[in-house]
């Protein structure tokens, strides 16, 4: 039996042959890693790098900003009437000439009254004749001539016969139509000689010079709204823009629509505005001077705050604000910018805090005022 000894195990090959593959797999393992952390790290220095972004901007600083609502009305005649008689009977005169302005106190038209003005001139002369007995008596009276029974009668007499008159010239009155103002005849419906009656339709007569413009604004504006505020208007069909002022609204808020009436009043030299057309309008509630305003789509809503970027150090800088006022175009910022600062006013989906900036085109608040809709709306 033969004997022989075992070599040590750094002696065998197979075990060499293992920790040899061993490192090499490790080794393979460990490059891909040191690669991509070293691509990691060159992205993550390129992210806290980004390329400047440009931007326009806009310098604040004070101007005037208006307040005002936009609103739809209806313009009114500042006095209108259907022109009607009280007492039935046959048309005997006219003088209704369409379309033409006519005086107050006009006589337009009269039904037959022969017989009442023919009592009215007789009730006229007995007056007459009543007076002079009275004068007469009272000299009598004062010489004791007659008693001052016999004059009291007399006196009664002219009472009586005046009393008389003024009814007669009532129901004469009932009889014609006279203008009750200075205005302007609308079409005929009746001819000389028909029988027409209190329903009858006759005309219209209109003064439409001033004329009104009726329209609603809501009710939290009601306390508001005060007499002498300016409006502007323009009808359909017109580019031509006319100024009127409130004259009067509603004492109260109409609970179904939750608005307030309102009234404003407007020259209308020529009779070219007409009663009935529709008008957009722009009430001025109030002005407020000195006013920071930046344009609206600068500001950054978010959860119920308003932001603005400005541009500070060659950087974007997010800027929390508050807002009063807001136009068509601008807004009133009354908390978080100083006069001359800059804000950022394009890309603004892009701007993140401390991004770098160029400004492309720096504007100032007399080019935002050359571009701002007149027609606004209050803030809410």
């Amino acid at each position: 039996m033969s004997s022989f000894s075992t070599p040590a195990w750094w002696a065998r090959p197979i075990p060499w042959i293992l920790v040899a593959g061993l490192l090499l797999i490790g080794g393979i393992l460990l490059l891909p890693q040191d690669d991509s952390r070293a691509a990691d790290d060159e992205s993550g220095q390129d992210a806290e790098q980004p390329p400047a972004l440009q931007a326009d901007a806009v310098v604040v600083a004070p101007t005037r900003i208006a307040e005002q609502i936009r609103a739809t009305g209806t313009l009114r005649a500042d006095e209108s009437i259907d022109l009607s008689v009280e007492t039935a009977g046959r048309i005997t005169s006219m003088d209704l000439p369409e379309g033409q302005t006519v005086s107050a106190g006009t006589l337009l038209l009269s039904v037959s009254n022969d017989d009442l003005y023919a009592e009215q001139r007789r009730l006229q002369a007995q007056l007459e004749l009543a007076e002079a007995r009275e004068e007469r008596q009272a000299r009598l009276l004062e010489e004791g001539g007659v008693s001052q029974e016999t004059y009291d009668a007399t006196q009664n007499d002219v009472e009586v016969l005046q009393a008389d008159l003024d009814q007669v010239g009532a129901r004469i009155a009932k009889t014609e139509i006279r203008a009750p103002f200075t205005g302007q005849l609308g079409l005929r419906y009746v001819s000389e000689g028909s029988y027409i009656s209190p329903d009858t339709r006759i005309a219209t007569l209109q003064r439409i010079d001033p004329i009104k413009v009726d329209f609603s604004v809501p009710e939290k504006y009601a306390g508001r709204v005060e007499a002498g505020q300016p409006i502007t208007f323009s009808v359909r069909n017109s580019n031509e823009e006319h100024t009127a002022s409130v004259i009067a609204t509603e004492p109260r808020v109409n609970n179904e629509t939750r608005s307030l009436r309102v009234r404003a009043r407007a020259s209308n030299d020529g009779n070219g505005l007409r009663p009935g057309t529709f008008a957009d309008l722009t009430l001025t509630l109030g002005a407020v001077d000195d006013a920071l305003v930046v344009p609206n789509f600068a500001l950054v809503p978010n959860l119920g705050v308003q932001r603005v970027f400005v541009y500070r150090n060659g950087q974007a800088q997010p800027q929390e604000v508050t807002i009063g006022t807001r136009t068509s175009d601008l807004v009133e910022i009354t908390e978080g910018l100083a006069p001359g600062d800059t804000v950022l006013t394009s890309n603004i989906q892009e701007l993140r805090p401390g991004r770098p900036i160029e400004v492309a085109t720096l504007l100032t608040v007399d080019d935002l005022d050359a571009n701002t809709d007149a027609a606004v709306s209050p803030a809410e």
